[in-house]
């Protein structure tokens, strides 16, 4: 069942971030009217129309709840893990296809594993401008789940994202 937004919302639309549904809009398209969702995304003010009916091809989502907020903070605090060590390009490939889901739980994983990786060895310019992407789209949705404070309490997530 498809996510239902009303105007003044903020919504994720994957691989873009969070966005503001500032209009619901009738259009007639060969004769035929489809609702769509005006929605302005925060990051950089871009403004992009999805038709209501392809809200869950599209992945776009509401944002997550504290408690969806909280398993982020764990993934992100997670330091025990194997980083793949396959050649950038296709640990590139791998992480792209993570972050066009648009999974906050996948997001947090890339952010995590690039951030480790940093500590042992210089990121190429795609896995660094790659982690500045993922710390954003993550940054936003958090910081409208939680409290910059509470998000602050927390020293790996303070590290991560530079508070």
């Amino acid at each position: 069942m498809a996510a239902s937004f009303k105007v003044g919302d903020n919504a994720v639309y994957p691989g873009h971030g969070v966005g503001k549904v500032t209009a619901i809009e009738t259009k007639e398209i060969f004769g035929k009217k489809h609702e769509f969702y005006t929605i302005q995304i925060l990051e950089n003010g871009m403004k992009i129309m999805i038709p209501k009916d392809n809200v869950d091809s599209v992945g776009l989502r509401p944002i997550i709840s504290k408690d969806e907020a909280n398993k982020v903070i764990e993934i992100l605090k997670e330091t025990n893990v194997k980083i793949d060590n396959q050649t950038w390009n296709r640990r590139y490939r791998e992480y792209m296809e993570k972050i066009k889901t648009g999974s906050v739980y996948e997001i947090a994983e890339v952010l995590r594993d690039l951030f480790l990786l940093k500590v042992e060895k210089e990121l190429s310019f795609g896995e660094r401008k790659m982690l500045d992407t993922a710390r954003g789209l993550l940054l936003k949705e958090l910081s409208l789940a939680k409290t910059r404070e509470e998000l602050s309490a927390e020293d790996e997530v303070r590290q991560i994202f530079g508070l």
